[in-house]
């Protein structure tokens, strides 16, 4: 069994925070909308020492409202990948030698949180 944290990928809209059309996300002035459990998933995931990646399909011109938003509402996170656009989203990975996946995937509905999941 691998003691190795893990790494989870994590999208924003319509997972940590409500969907908002771009034209509201990316103003400076909107203020996101936490969904129900966000923060304490995030804070478990820590205590477990995981590293969270938040991905976003907002530009990367949106990065320092992006970010100020997040903080404002409390989201914290290892590292922020932005820019990968609205398309699905397909993760490659090698298996471990004793043949273990080592990826996997969760699909939520939209502004359904986190809450719930288990990693």
């Amino acid at each position: 069994m691998d003691k190795r944290p893990k790494c989870i990928f994590c999208d924003i809209d319509g997972t940590l925070v409500e969907h908002s059309p771009p034209s509201q996300s990316s103003r400076s002035d909107h203020k996101l909308k936490l969904l129900d459990g966000t923060i304490d998933k995030l804070l478990e995931w820590d205590k477990n020492g995981y590293y969270i990646i938040l991905t976003t399909g907002r530009k990367e011109s949106l990065r320092t409202v992006t970010e100020k938003q997040l903080s404002d509402v409390g989201i914290f996170y290892d590292q922020l990948i932005m820019g990968i656009g609205g398309g699905e989203r397909v993760l490659i990975n090698d298996k471990k030698p004793d043949g273990r996946e080592s990826a996997s995937c969760i699909n939520l509905i939209r502004d359904n949180g986190i809450k719930e999941i288990s990693i």
